[in-house]
């Protein structure tokens, strides 16, 4: 077994128990609703920007207070009453505003690696709230591979072929599939329509994107990067080769 072979083992081991955390509820109360670490990275970055603006707006009106004070020979009660409030409501504003806004689809597949899988596992975990209950455990699942996958694509040309048809894997067929699924009206999803319902087909290729990405990174952690073959017929049959819809349209509308 060579080392890359190891370090790619050790690398989905981690993954594994990290969703068996997630699965748990362990992952998701220490890190919010984060399905992987690239997305829990952008919240705490977001965080750790409100926080040093919240620092240095104390700062601020403490200086000021200060010497305001020391202008007037001493601020008295009602000044440190005002200055209190004016910390307090600049916590609270600055705590609540601005709030964190998903990506935009568009943007999911621009930047590094590191980029795309922390916008994708983003933009993935406010789709969550409109997929069936298998959907988003798979959905959960999907976001610990990301990382795994992030780490082996740092290691590849990002000219590469196979490195581009990854990236498209991720930043434009898999959001695309969810996407065409979240634009079907609620009422209509377990609706059955040659042969099954937009809730089966989005759980089963979900389920072909986790064991695609899995692959991957498998064969790109084992050096075979010129041997790597993305299997995205079935995805580009079913949803386009654009990760636009081709079977997943609303049933029809059945006539009162």
């Amino acid at each position: 077994m060579t080392d890359s072979t190891r370090e790619s083992d050790a690398i989905l081991a981690e993954a594994r128990r990290s969703l068996a955390v997630q699965q748990d509820g362990g992952f998701h109360r220490r890190k919010g609703t984060s399905i992987g670490r690239g997305s829990a990275d952008l919240k705490a970055w977001h965080l750790a920007a409100k926080l040093t603006k919240i620092f240095a707006a104390t700062v601020v009106i403490v200086v000021g207070a200060g010497i305001i004070g020391a202008m007037i020979g001493g601020l008295g009660f009602g000044g440190l009453m005002i200055t209190a409030l004016a910390i307090a409501a600049a916590v609270v504003t600055l705590g609540a505003f601005p709030r964190m806004k998903p990506p935009k689809r568009a943007d999911l597949n621009r930047g590094d690696v590191r980029q795309m899988v922390a916008r994708t596992e983003l933009w993935l975990e406010h789709q969550r709230p409109a997929l069936p209950p298998p959907a988003v455990t798979l959905i959960d699942q999907i976001g610990v591979q990301l990382d795994a996958l992030g780490i082996q694509l740092e290691n590849v040309d990002p000219a590469h072929p196979a490195a581009l048809e990854t990236r498209k894997l991720v930043g434009e067929t898999l959001p695309g599939m969810v996407e065409a699924y979240c634009k079907i009206p609620a009422q209509l999803r377990r609706e059955e329509r040659a042969g099954s319902t937009p809730d089966q087909q989005i759980v089963a290729s979900l389920g072909k994107i986790s064991a695609e990405i899995d692959s991957v990174t498998r064969q790109l952690a084992d050096g075979a990067l010129d041997d790597l073959a993305i299997q995205t017929r079935y995805l580009d049959y079913r949803y386009g080769a654009e990760g636009e819809p081709a079977a997943l349209p609303a049933p029809a509308r059945q006539d009162p």
